[in-house]
């Protein structure tokens, strides 16, 4: 026969029993959320602490290349534990979204966003969106000096005056976009003529500007929002601005975007963040802070911030960007093997 002492400690083991099992059920992981981000943490990061602070839903980040985290979802197959993928481009989207690792997103979400900036197949969607652009020194480049193409940076004058980035992701979104546009062989040409000129090369977008900030070189290909951390930084007087080429990929609309893995462990969680990251308060977030597009229909930069002086930060609308399907830009290996080829990698 049991005594009273026995039962209680029965009891009191039943009792931690059942939270731990309550503590390990599938319901206690609903409020969290796994993404691998290919977004640096100082452009995306304030958005996840709002996300949690506002839902209570905990989002668990890793950080990375956004190419390279595209390869370890792939490679890590249904074992990832990532619910969602943030890409700095729709070519490393594109990627996943071949291989049959994203889901369809809710109509409702991506008919909130302009066509030209979502997968038409409904398997990502962006959540920003930025230009390509030339950052170029003003006090030694003439704005008059400036060539209206990217093809005109091959010409020997530009010799020893040029910074890119081969090795980063948008840069190498960049050169996609160039081969879908006018080819493999154009594409090699252009890349060739740039490495005939002896250009400075740097490890990303933000070295780039600050190179040719300080006059290293004249012209760096870069992406728009980079100029304006030094402006805030060093003030007007940081002699950078841009070029937007003319119907190029120079001047190319990219997104910063999300997909759903298809392993995805919660899709009402997963399903808010991306809600989330549509509303106005956060498009505006990503055009105050990051100085990046909005990608909701209806929303224009200009009903946000000052675009008056149009050597920095100009509308969508005029840019004379290249017609093109951002779900285009997916073949990232063929791109490695180009620059590899042509000795920029």
């Amino acid at each position: 026969m049991i005594n009273k002492k026995a039962l209680t400690v029965l009891a009191l083991v039943m009792v931690l029993v059942t939270g731990i099992i309550i503590g390990c059920s599938p319901d206690s992981e609903q409020e969290e959320i796994t993404i691998y981000s290919g977004r640096s943490e100082n452009l995306i990061g304030p958005a996840f602490e709002k996300f949690t602070a506002e839902t209570g839903i905990e989002v668990n980040v890793r950080y990375g290349d956004t190419a390279e985290l595209a390869a370890t979802i792939l490679e890590e197959g249904e074992n990832t534990p990532a619910d969602v993928f943030f890409a700095q481009d729709a070519g490393a989207l594109g990627a996943l979204a071949q291989a049959n690792r994203l889901q369809v997103l809710p109509e409702e979400y991506l008919e909130q966003v302009d066509s030209r900036l979502r997968s038409p197949d409904g398997e990502w969607l962006g959540t920003s969106g930025r230009a390509r652009v030339v950052a170029y020194n003003t006090d030694n480049v003439d704005q008059d000096e400036l060539p209206d193409s990217i093809w005109g940076f091959t010409e020997p004058e530009w010799e020893g005056r040029i910074g890119w980035a081969p090795a980063n992701g948008s840069f190498q979104a960049f050169v996609t976009a160039l081969r879908v546009l006018e080819g493999e062989e154009k594409a090699e040409e252009w890349l060739r003529g740039i490495q005939d000129n002896n250009p400075y090369e740097y490890h990303n977008n933000t070295s780039t500007v600050e190179g040719v900030g300080r006059g290293e070189a004249d012209v760096g290909f870069v992406n728009h929002y980079y100029l304006f951390r030094f402006l805030a930084e060093e003030g007007e007087d940081f002699p950078v601005r841009h070029l937007y080429t003319s119907g190029d990929a120079g001047s190319m609309i990219n997104i910063a975007g999300v997909g759903v893995l298809d392993v995805a462990s919660n899709d009402d969680n997963v399903n808010r963040l991306i809600e989330f990251l549509l509303t106005e308060e956060m498009q505006k977030h990503f055009i105050e802070e990051n100085h990046e597009y909005p990608v909701v229909k209806g929303m224009d930069i200009v009903d946000f911030i000052d675009v008056e002086d149009d050597s920095k930060l100009i509308p969508l609308a005029e840019i004379n960007a290249p017609e093109m399907d951002l779900s285009d830009i997916d073949d990232l290996e063929g791109t490695l093997e180009l620059l590899s080829e042509v000795g920029a990698l």
